[in-house]
């Protein structure tokens, strides 16, 4: 019995920092295209959401019960994201924006997917996220009704490379 998945039922894809797709091991056709630009449109959503300061739109395409995990903190629905990124815009992230590379995306069967990302804070008066504020998130997806929301994600420092 073969143990490589059914067709269709996963692949790898990445893009490189020209926001092109580039596909790696197990590629499917362009059957998922579709699902592709729809979880891009949700992480952009969240990426202006964050730049406009605004808790409500960042977490409008989570689940109810989604989970947020970082560095100290679990946030165990989109309530308690909601909540706790209004207090953050309202203080310390008041007038930040994000940087975010996409590093890949793989589908787990026809209504669920994990993106991976390397992400950091841009504070007032910085062009670029310094090596110690970048991390590396995980977003997994389901698709629900036919849309796709995040139900969970989680994000952890970047360690430099040692000397």
């Amino acid at each position: 019995m073969s143990s490589d998945p059914p067709a269709g039922m996963y692949s790898r894809v990445r893009w490189n920092t020209s926001s092109e797709l580039v596909t790696r091991e197990n590629s499917m056709s362009d059957s998922r295209a579709e699902d592709r630009a729809a979880i891009q449109a949700v992480l952009d959503a969240s990426y202006t959401a964050w730049e406009a300061g605004d808790a409500d739109a960042m977490v409008a395409n989570y689940t109810a019960d989604a989970t947020a995990i970082m560095t100290g903190s679990l946030r165990e629905s989109r309530d308690a994201v909601r909540h706790n990124m209004a207090l953050a815009f309202a203080g310390p992230l008041r007038d930040t924006s994000t940087c975010n590379t996409q590093l890949s995306l793989r589908f787990l069967g026809e209504h669920a997917a994990i993106a991976v990302s390397e992400s950091g804070i841009l504070f007032a008066g910085q062009t670029e996220v310094p090596d110690e504020g970048k991390v590396n998130a995980t977003w997994v997806f389901e698709k629900r009704d036919g849309q796709w929301l995040i139900a969970a994600y989680h994000n952890s420092p970047v360690l430099a490379p040692a000397p």
